[in-house]
């Protein structure tokens, strides 16, 4: 059979073999080929003559058995981050210590990896060790003071335990008789200090009152108010500018700061199905609180914009008009920041119910905002599991952040920083989804490692991204923070009783439902002359309608099946976001606001109403 000499064979580099079981253990077995090219007759071992392609030139291919553990009991699992094999299973420490919080604790393992203490030798005695025995120790130490090592620099808040840090302790003891002066030891006892400086200066101030915003948005309106709002709200007077009255760059600056500094601070850990499926259990109230300050802020964002759009009833079109304007300036300037998250947020407000309803004032906005508003709306689409979304995201990690050799001296620094920012609630989706789909155990109480290799991969995803956002060269100012924290809220009742005021409904919902035939949208709007289209119906395409709201009250809650799978609690039905009809998904439903109990949000399966427009 003849053959074209240095012809390289169209091989994978890494196949599937199968399993294997050892011990109880589950391993998943592969090959993986490597490619070594062997140099002509005529080449000698010292390299005298270059390499040819001649015609006795061929090429090989060098294939070794790959290994990975797929599922073991708990001190198989302890056992293989001493004892594996590192070099072809380099992922198998760093997702067990991510991960490991999701079935077992951090004292559990730490009883199963740290050896005991030797025992002091009585005075006189010396026991004396083969040299292949003293090697066996000092590699099992060397190991372990490794798996340590690395603990200590990627997740030091797994030892966090107050008061006594007892974790911590347990580590510093081994550190101190197997590795006295190595620099584990010094990170153990920095650590410690560190916490328990923080728990003293925690002593010494008296705790910061939780901020539940401005005083307008923990107010319940009167039910015999027609506008909604209480005497005391009607009377409230600003002190200072409002945040509209800053430019659209301090703005988007400024909540991209606050963005990237807590999504910085997340830990990977919380951001878990396990964990984080868990926060409304009882006595979970302090569950994952650097993922619960992101949802804070994300929350506040959006009342920022309900509050400024809706607070004012007194505005004509087109003074509200300017502000939907200026907030889609805001939006597309976080676009370019690479801030995701409060730009999810701002179109999430302007695409709810409340102010999405207000057909007079979207009308006075012009052709070229709405435009961008149509463009910006396209990102968050669910069409695909959100796959525009994922993908803009991949291009923008790809994109190089501005180098220091790249800026010419004397002239100021690029206007764009590094980044991005993320929507954390993809990430919580994708991990929530993956702990309902995959189980804890297998077969024979086999701890199921391949299920959190899944979630490492995630997790991995954003420790990457935390290191890109800390890269930002944002200076905060205090007059924009300011009136960001100070900008008046409304409640979600507040919020649909205000909007009713500024543009009444044009009928009152009917006293019991109606059946109504499985017509198209365009028969539908064809049938009910009386009944003008809406001012985005040209730029946005033709959208749902919100739900039907009654003179009386806001609409009641309804959560649909997929909204279970939320990354956070209760959102409320509202109308789809103003942006073209697309498929959905099987994932359609998930990706919906994932704020918490105060937001407003955009759920895609709105039944059409007659009047309230």
């Amino acid at each position: 059979m003849d053959r074209t000499a240095g012809k390289e064979l169209a091989l994978a580099p890494l196949q599937d073999w199968g399993e294997e079981t050892e011990d109880g253990a589950v391993y998943s077995v592969s090959l993986r080929r490597q490619l070594s090219q062997r140099l002509s007759p005529g080449a000698g071992p010292g390299g005298s003559q270059a390499p040819s392609p001649a015609a006795d030139a061929f090429l090989h291919y060098r294939t070794s058995k790959v290994r990975a553990l797929r599922a073991a009991r708990l001190e198989q699992l302890v056992r293989e981050l001493v004892s594996g094999d590192h070099e072809q299973d380099p992922g198998f420490v760093p997702a067990f210590l991510a991960t490991h919080r999701a079935f077992v604790s951090t004292a559990r393992v730490l009883g199963l990896l740290l050896p005991p203490p030797p025992p002091p030798l009585p005075p006189g005695i010396e026991i004396r060790k083969t040299e292949g025995e003293g090697l066996r120790v000092n590699k099992n130490l060397r190991a372990v003071v490794s798996v340590l090592s690395s603990w200590l620099r990627d997740h030091p808040q797994d030892f966090r335990d107050p008061p006594a840090h007892s974790d911590l302790g347990s580590v510093r003891t081994f550190l101190g008789w197997a590795a006295p002066a190595g620099p584990e030891a010094q990170e153990a006892e920095k650590l410690l200090g560190d916490f328990l400086e923080e728990a003293e200066r925690k002593q010494e101030e008296e705790p910061p009152e939780a901020w539940a915003g401005p005083p307008g948005a923990t107010q319940t309106p009167r039910p015999d108010s027609p506008e909604g709002c209480s005497e005391e709200e009607e009377g409230l007077v600003r002190e200072g500018p409002e945040l509209l009255d800053f430019s659209v760059d301090e703005v988007a600056e400024q909540l991209t700061l606050l963005d990237a500094e807590l999504f910085s601070r997340v830990r990977p850990c919380e951001c878990l199905g396990s964990v984080w499926s868990q926060r409304d259990r009882p006595g979970a109230t302090s569950a994952a609180p650097t993922v619960r300050a992101t949802v804070t802020q994300f929350n506040m964002v959006i009342g920022c914009v309900l509050g400024s759009v809706l607070g004012e009833q007194g505005l004509a079109a087109p003074q509200r008009a300017q502000r939907l304007e200026k907030w889609i300036r805001v939006a597309q300037r976080c676009r370019e920041l690479r801030n995701f998250s409060s730009l999810r947020a701002i179109l999430s407000a302007l695409q709810s119910n409340p102010i999405y309803r207000l057909k007079r004032s979207w009308g006075a906005v012009s052709r070229e905002q709405l435009s961008t508003f149509r463009k910006l709306s396209q990102i968050f689409s669910d069409e695909n599991n959100h796959l525009s979304s994922r993908e803009i995201l991949s291009q923008e990690e790809a994109t190089k952040g501005p180098q220091e050799e790249d800026t010419l001296p004397g002239s100021l620094p690029p206007k764009l920083p590094p980044g991005p920012v993320p929507y954390l609630g993809t990430f919580l989706t994708d991990l929530v989804m993956l702990d309902t789909a995959l189980p804890d155990m297998l077969e024979g109480d086999l701890i199921n490692f391949e299920k959190r290799r899944k979630e490492w991969e995630i997790l991995a995803h954003i420790q990457q991204l935390q290191k890109r956002c800390r890269s930002y060269c944002l200076s905060p100012r205090a007059p924009v923070l300011a009136a960001l924290r100070t900008q008046r809220q409304l409640s979600e009742e507040q919020s649909y009783r205000v909007s009713r005021v500024i543009e009444p409904p044009a009928a009152s919902c009917p006293s019991s439902p109606r059946i109504r035939r499985r017509i198209s949208l365009t028969k539908r709007l064809k049938s009910c002359p009386e009944r003008g289209a809406h001012p985005l119906v040209g730029v946005l395409g033709t959208p749902p309608p919100p739900p039907p709201v009654c003179p009386q009250g806001p609409p009641h809650l309804v959560l649909e099946p997929e909204t279970l799978l939320l990354a956070v609690p209760r959102p409320l039905q509202g109308p789809r976001a103003p942006a073209p009809r697309a498929r959905r998904s099987v994932c359609g439903g998930i990706a919906q606001m994932w704020a918490c109990e105060r937001t407003l949000i955009a759920c895609p399966q709105a039944p059409l109403l007659q009047g309230d427009m």
